[in-house]
């Protein structure tokens, strides 16, 4: 089996971070989404791993190298402009050949894994496999009606009427029966090549098409408060571990993970939280569930339940709370103020009132 990440798209709902970085990139646990993503699919045994990407292949491919120290071997493959799903199985076709596959959401975390669901697929072999989650909301997803046997009767995207309460998410089991679909359907209303349109023509083939329900943790990750929810499910599992300095003026509290070259000065840490390698935390005040990026500098700050990325700077601001802070981004203070969420995207210089 093969696996193809899709790693393209505008990330519109992740702006302004994404004016400068693909949404892949953002980072959870202090890990890219990306890597959480080739994790999960490198333990289903997949060595070969296409990677859809767009304008922005460049940095991914900065990011992630060749894929050798994820036990990988990536091609990127490179879609011109975000065409729909189906679209970018058309353009990997040559690096998919006649082998199944697994295809992964770039922006999708699933942290309990999904060996279960790959199992399943390995055991029957349909010509599809969908990956299904129960949701409050059905019709802001593609959704799945199911028999008894888990075989799908039908799809339908968004539908304002769901006849079910299960989501297509983020992760497709495929066998190549899926290029005749693909190359059967025609561009949606919206200008794309839908998936799931290319799985409902399978469907009306007559072909075995079945849904594999996911029960686990799993978000996509297009949203500042959907990278902040499973930041605090990711830390949840951390373990305690010190590779850093702290001083004997600070107290760590819970499980703290300071990374090597971290510096931590009279300062109040209480975990779960994670410091990045190369960040200094002087008389500052880190609450539980935050992620500090390397080479931070934190100086008189209080923060909690937040993401900086790599090179913030937050001098003499407490009360932080949910916030998300880009890449050398400058908080500072000035007069008045009490508390703050802030979402800041990269380069930005912003003062609050304290």
């Amino acid at each position: 089996m093969k696996a193809l990440v899709l790693s393209g798209g505008s990330g519109t709902r992740l702006r302004p971070f994404t004016h400068s970085m693909p949404k892949q990139l953002i980072p959870i646990a202090n890990k890219p989404v990306l890597e959480h993503v080739l994790a999960s699919v490198g333990s289903l045994g997949v060595t070969e791993v296409g990677v859809v990407v767009g304008d922005r292949g460049r940095q991914i491919a900065d990011v992630l190298g060749d894929g050798s120290r994820f036990g990988l071997r990536l091609t990127f493959i490179e879609q011109d402009e975000p065409r729909g799903l189906a679209h970018a199985v058309a353009v990997a076709r040559d690096f998919l050949g006649d082998d199944d596959f697994v295809m992964y959401l770039g922006d999708n975390m699933l942290p309990d894994g999904i060996a279960e669901m790959a199992e399943q697929f390995t055991a029957h072999r349909p010509a599809t496999q969908v990956v299904v989650h129960k949701v409050e909301d059905p019709r802001c997803f593609g959704v799945a009606e199911i028999d008894p046997d888990g075989r799908v009767l039908q799809l339908v995207e968004k539908p304002l009427e769901p006849r079910s309460d299960l989501a297509v998410i983020g992760v497709y089991f495929f066998t190549p029966a899926i290029h005749e679909a693909v190359a059967a359907i025609e561009p949606s209303a919206r200008g794309e090549l839908e998936i799931t349109d290319a799985i409902q023509w399978l469907v009306e083939a007559g072909a075995d098409v079945r849904a594999a329900e996911y029960g686990g943790y799993w978000k996509d990750t297009g949203h500042a408060e959907h990278v902040l929810d499973c930041n605090r499910r990711l830390l949840d599992g951390i373990t305690h571990s010190v590779t850093g300095d702290v001083d004997a003026a600070s107290e760590l509290i819970g499980p703290v993970v300071v990374e090597q070259g971290a510096r931590v000065t009279a300062s109040r840490i209480e975990g779960p939280v994670i410091v990045g390698a190369g960040s200094v935390i002087e008389n500052s005040h880190l609450g539980p569930y935050t992620s500090i990026g390397r080479d931070n500098v934190l100086r008189g700050a209080g923060i909690a339940h937040s993401i900086t990325l790599d090179g913030a700077r937050v001098s003499h601001v407490r009360g932080l709370h949910g916030s998300l802070i880009g890449r050398f981004a400058t908080i500072g203070a000035c007069d008045g103020g009490s508390t703050h969420r802030l979402v800041v995207g990269d380069d930005t210089f912003v003062e609050v009132a304290v």
